[in-house]
């Protein structure tokens, strides 16, 4: 039984992870060998393509850069916002609310699009097209209701004779939220931090659509690298694939005790 849990787990990483480290491998490997099959673990790396990534498309670089100030903001406002709107939903009780609730999930559920074309117009009337501001505000938007409920479930698992003591102590109650909801939900939310920041690094339909040349992220680059007119230098876009990687491959690593620890505890407590 326990060689059958490996063997489905082994299987599971390599279904997850055998594309990205193929990637990764190809973006060291010589053009002419990238797509030769069987594919060869063997071979003489090279770093021409990070080396032409940085020379050919010079706007890379800033690029991540927006995309890292656009997914941090984005994290950041989701995490806060849904702090406070946890904390309501744990702590208090109504038809308004719980219709409030039903109608944030709702929304959740709609395609990105049908909100871009309406909102166009809009963004560029109030001039926040081709921003960090408007891609923040999506990102945010998008996701607070995952993260509402994710922080509700930590919120209501803290006992309410906390806030009471608290309370009775002479503390406010944002001193309370604080001092109390906050520490003890700080796993739910570096849980919803991983989402949002997942979420906001690697999304393209609203970068795409909002910005132009300013606020422009790493996606829409990479889109322009497959789209080149002189072709599709492979080993090129591989190599900005695998830059790209990074910094996920780092925060999740940063706060990977916490966000296992976190989900675990989440499920144990749901």
């Amino acid at each position: 039984m326990r060689l059958l849990r490996y063997g489905v787990l082994g299987l599971m990483v390599l279904w997850s992870a055998g594309p990205v480290a193929l990637v990764v491998l190809s973006s060291f490997k010589p053009t002419p060998e990238i797509f030769v099959y069987p594919p060869r673990l063997i071979f003489d790396p090279t770093l021409d393509h990070y080396r032409n990534l940085f020379e050919r498309w010079p706007d890379f670089a800033r690029t991540l850069k927006n995309s890292l100030i656009v997914a941090l903001a984005a994290t950041t406002l989701t995490v806060v916002a849904s702090v406070l709107a946890g904390y309501v939903y744990s702590r208090y009780r109504g038809r308004m609310l719980a219709g409030s609730a039903m109608f944030m999930v709702a929304i959740r559920l709609l395609p990105p699009i049908v909100i871009t074309l309406p909102l166009f117009p809009i963004a560029d009337r109030i001039g926040v097209i081709d921003s960090y501001w408007i891609l923040i505000a999506l990102y945010a938007t998008f996701f607070v209701s995952l993260g509402s409920m994710i922080l509700k479930t930590f919120i209501d698992s803290i006992p309410e004779e906390l806030d009471q003591a608290a309370l009775v102590d002479g503390a406010s109650e944002m001193q309370t939220l604080l001092r109390i909801i906050v520490p003890l939900s700080a796993q739910g939310m570096v849980a919803a931090s991983v989402f949002v920041f997942v979420y906001a690094w690697n999304e393209y339909l609203f970068a795409f659509i909002f910005t132009t040349s300013r606020a422009k992220t790493a996606p829409i680059v990479i889109s322009e690298m497959m789209g080149s007119l002189t072709g599709v230098d492979w080993g090129v876009l591989f190599a900005a694939a695998s830059v790209q990687l990074v910094p996920v491959v780092v925060f999740v690593m940063l706060v990977q005790k916490i966000l296992i620890a976190g989900l675990t505890s989440g499920a144990m407590k749901g």
